[in-house]
Formats: C-alpha cells, sequence, structure tokens
C-alpha cells in the first residue's frame, strides 16, 4: 500500500479536536472517557510515563465535557453516550512550568487563570492569589451557567519533577501546588467531574491529602490499556503500518511485528494487562518506517539521573526487582530507594505477579529503554569519550556476532587504555559494571553475579548461538579467573540452555586501567 493512502500518525499531536478535524490516525481510547464520566467517583488521578498519550486523553475529555458531539461520529462513546451536555471546562496545563522558581511559578498559575476570569467577568480577581482566583471561577462558572464544573489538569506535577531531587527547593515549589489545588476540595457542590495527570505522586500535595476520595485508576485492571496503544490494537487497526514498515526494511509482516514487540512493547501498569507499546516511539516507528530511539531520545530527564547517583544505583540493579506495590507505587517525598521513580517514569514495568506473595516483578520493558539507559549511565564509567566509546561498543558488537571474543577484547583493551580512568575503579564490581553496560547495549541477554551450586558467576552473557561464562579478576591474572570457573563448575549450571558455553576468565590491571590479559576456552 501506498504511503500517502495511509492516514498520517499524529506526531506529538496531542489535541483531539485536530486529531479528528485533520483525519490523523487515531486509536479510539472513547470508551474509556463514558467509562470515567459515569463512575462511582468524579475525582480521577492517572499516572503515566511522559508521552504516553495522557495530555490527548485529557484533551479528549475536555471535547467530550464541552458537548463538542460533532468529532465523536465513528468512535466508542457516540453509542454509549445520549444527552451530551455542555459543561463548563477549566483546563489547565502544567507542562509549561518547568524550571521555574516559586515567583515565576505563581505567575505562570495566574497566567493559567486570566482568560477564564476574562471569559467570565473576574478580571478583579487577576490579582488575588492563585488559589482564590480559583475558588471564585468554578463557583461563578457554575453560577453562570447553571452547570457543575469540569476541571482538568495535566502534568499536575510537572513544575515539582525536576526538583525532586533538591531538599530546598522541592519545599517552596511544593507549597505553590498545594495552595493552587487547595479548592478543589472546597469547591466540591460545583464540580461535575475532575481529572489529574502526571507521572509521580506527591503525597504532600492537597489533592492526595485533603481529596481522600480520589479516584486513582493508575493500576486500575479495566483503565489497564487507558494509554498506550495495545499489541490488539496495533494487529487489528494498524496491519498495513506494519506491513509498509516490513516493505522498507526488506523483512516479513511477522519479522516486523517481532521486531516492534522487541523494541517498543513490554509495559504494563497492572497485572493482569494487556502487551502495551510505547505509543510515541510506535507511531514515529510508522511514521519514518525506522526502528530508531524515539521515546528516550527526546530526552532523558536529568532528575532521573541524579537520582540513580543520589541512591546509588548500579546499572545491574535496575531491571529485575520484586516488589509489593506500595514500594513503588509509592509517594515520590517518600522513597527509599529508586524503584517508584524508575516504575513511575517508565524505565521499569511491570513483568509478572505472584498472587500468593503478592509480589510484582519489575524490569526494563524493551531494548529501547535499556540501550538508551546504558548509553546514559556510560559516561559514568567511560567519563568523556563516551561517543568514542559508542563507536568502540558497535566494533565490539561485530566481532562477538562473528564469534571473535577475542578479538572484542582487543578493542577494548586497546581503547580503556587511552581514554582517562574514573574514579573508584580499583575494585573488579566497577569493571563488572562496565561489562554489563557494553553487553547491554548489544541488546543481548546479560546478567551479573548469577547464582549457581558453586558460588557466583561475575558475567552471564547469551547470544543467539553461545553462552558465554565470564569471570573477572582485578590485578590478579586470567589463569586465576579461569581456575575459578573450572573449579567451581560454572557452565554445568547453564547445560540446560542448549548452548555451547564458552568460558572467558579476564584479568583487569589498575595501573594500567584497562585489560591486562584473558583466556577463551570453548
Amino acid at each position: 500500500m501506498e504511503q500517502q493512502q495511509l492516514k498520517r500518525c499524529p506526531i506529538g499531536i496531542q489535541t483531539f479536536e485536530e486529531i479528528i478535524n485533520k483525519d490523523y490516525f487515531y486509536i479510539d481510547k472513547t470508551e474509556y472517557v463514558y467509562r470515567m464520566a459515569y463512575g462511582a467517583s468524579k475525582y480521577y488521578f492517572l499516572s503515566r510515563p511522559r508521552r504516553f498519550g495522557k495530555s490527548l486523553l485529557t484533551s479528549t475529555l475536555y471535547s467530550y465535557f464541552a458537548g463538542k458531539k460533532d468529532l465523536f461520529k465513528g468512535l466508542a462513546i457516540e453509542k454509549l453516550e445520549k444527552e451530551w451536555t455542555e459543561y463548563p471546562v477549566l483546563y489547565f496545563d502544567m507542562s509549561l512550568a518547568k524550571h521555574l522558581d516559586k515567583e515565576k511559578l505563581n505567575e505562570y498559575l495566574a497566567w493559567q487563570l486570566r482568560d477564564y476570569n476574562e471569559k467570565y467577568g473576574l478580571t478583579k480577581n487577576n490579582g488575588a492569589g492563585v488559589n482564590n482566583q480559583l475558588a471564585d471561577l468554578i463557583k461563578c462558572a457554575c453560577e453562570q451557567t447553571g452547570r457543575q464544573v469540569v476541571v482538568l489538569i495535566d502534568e499536575y506535577d510537572a513544575p515539582l519533577l525536576d526538583v525532586v531531587h533538591e531538599e530546598k527547593n522541592l519545599p517552596a515549589l511544593r507549597n505553590v501546588m498545594r495552595n493552587f489545588y487547595s479548592p478543589l476540595k472546597a469547591c466540591d457542590p460545583y464540580l461535575r467531574f475532575v481529572f489529574l495527570t502526571g507521572i509521580t505522586k506527591f503525597s504532600q500535595l492537597s489533592i492526595f491529602s485533603e481529596l481522600n476520595n480520589i479516584s486513582n485508576i493508575s493500576m486500575n485492571e479495566s483503565y489497564a490499556a487507558i494509554c498506550g496503544i495495545t499489541e490488539g490494537e496495533m494487529l487489528a487497526q494498524m496491519p498495513d503500518y506494519i506491513q509498509r514498515l516490513a516493505d522498507k526494511l526488506e523483512i516479513s509482516f511477522e519479522e516486523a511485528v517481532g521486531k516492534l514487540r522487541e523494541n517498543y512493547d513490554g509495559y504494563h501498569f497492572t497485572w493482569p494487562s494487556p502487551d502495551i507499546y510505547n505509543p510515541f516511539s510506535l507511531l514515529n516507528a510508522f511514521e519514518d518506517c525506522k526502528l530508531n530511539s524515539y521515546w528516550f531520545g527526546s530526552g532523558t530527564p536529568t532528575y532521573l539521573i541524579e537520582m540513580l547517583r543520589k541512591f546509588k544505583v548500579v546499572p545491574s540493579g535496575i531491571g529485575m526487582k520484586k516488589a509489593l506495590d506500595t514500594s513503588f507505587d509509592a509517594p515520590t517525598e517518600r522513597m527509599t530507594n529508586i524503584m517508584p521513580l524508575l516504575y513511575q517514569s517508565g524505565y521499569v514495568t511491570i513483568k509478572s505477579y505472584d498472587k500468593l506473595t503478592q509480589l510484582y516483578t519489575l524490569d526494563i520493558p524493551n531494548r529501547e529503554i535499556r540501550v538508551g539507559l546504558m548509553q546514559s549511565l556510560l559516561p559514568n564509567y567511560l567519563v568523556n569519550d563516551s561517543d568514542m566509546g559508542l563507536t568502540t561498543i558497535g566494533e565490539m558488537y561485530g566481532a562477538i556476532a562473528g564469534g571473535d571474543m577475542d578479538g572484542a577484547l582487543c578493542l577494548l583493551q586497546e581503547f580503556l587504555s587511552t581514554v582517562p580512568y574514573c574514579d573508584n575503579t580499583n575494585y573488579e564490581g566497577h569493571y563488572q559494571q562496565l561489562f554489563y553496560i557494553i553487553f547491554s547495549l548489544f541488546g543481548m541477554y546479560i546478567d551479573v553475579e548469577v547464582r549457581t551450586p558453586n558460588g557466583r558467576v561475575d558475567v552471564v552473557m547469551r547470544t543467539a548461538d553461545t553462552l558465554y561464562v565470564i569471570e573477572l579478576k582485578l590485578d590478579k591474572s586470567a589463569d586465576a579467573a579461569m581456575s575459578q570457573i573450572n573449579l567451581k563448575q560454572y557452565p554445568e549450571r547453564f547445560t540446560l540452555s542448549g548452548l555451547p558455553v564458552v568460558k572467558v576468565g579476564i584479568n583487569f590491571d589498575s595501573e594500567r586501567h584497562t585489560l591486562g590479559d584473558w583466556i577463551i576456552e570453548g
């Protein structure tokens, strides 16, 4: 099918009305809109990672409550809704309120209120505090229209995310936002529906401490697919886009689905849940006919890297963790580890759930996130030469894919001997994490400290046709590393994999800050 015959993918377009009027491709989520509108609660909160469709959902709610019936022709809600009542809607977008100090944040909130004050004849309020302005606005809109008010707040936590690691600035900005949101409870009689989106939960904001009846649907099974694109939706509604991608990559339809799944699938925000694809990456891949790193490439939040440092998280410690939901869906300020932020930001996701123990297994969702994370963490291990390091890693990947582990280690030895060394590198764990990052960037299976009946293997890596058992030593010898592999019979633990096992003993030279010698035995 020719490209011009397919609807354009709405890349970066978050306004429902524009998508419908300009005939962009749209995955119908309006059944969820109806479900919320007539649900048991009138206060809702939804947490999803950035660029996952929260703003489009909020915009869809705006069009629905504004009574714009014509926009919903042919969509699920057209058959469900009978009344199409027009309500006064107050829509606040907090996504532009990033990197602001206390005064600028108050100015931004006042600016958000100004047009609504003019609409309802409250211009005299423009000089009042933003909380009083919002309270008067809700009451006045209800009295003037004779209908309760709908309040939609998109990215409610955006002003706070970049200072979440700053003990000085966070309380001041949090107080500004708490003050702004405080009327939502007092104005309850005037409100028809309140919806907030965000990435994290800030427990000390009034919406969570005072609105105790707010319905947090973030892990609600019936709303599991409210944002994102499920595999079922992709296969049913986008087969022509998949075929176009397959043709461009010169692979089969099934192979294209496999590559899309490997790169962009893997999200679950509750359990059970359908497989959910990152919508931003998927739509970009369909539009460009390429499998690039779109979501991660659109910006790694600085707060994430800062928090990884704060909690001293090593690269191999990011995925494959078991936790109770209260441990990873926890309020941001009360975090005792990095897991809540990693989960809520979309860098790890739910992979399984054990009913007996009530423990969830969390892991990195897909290849795009794993490779992106490791590229972001690489500078911590290679100082200022991470670009050159990525080139070397690409060459290493080619060598290992061709079965030449010796050639790959030669490349690494040469590279490490030319770069400035990091502080605190004189311990085996540093080099173990460097190997973990490098092999993760290959997109291969990699694990560290793997248990066997006789001890722990430093590094295990699986390629398409080989399993590598790697032991690392510091200032000893490759012979010592290989002797440990043989003495403790590590390879026996992996015979069931069905792959030939290659043993690799490596010694690092701390004085030269690179590989000293190594032994490879097939």
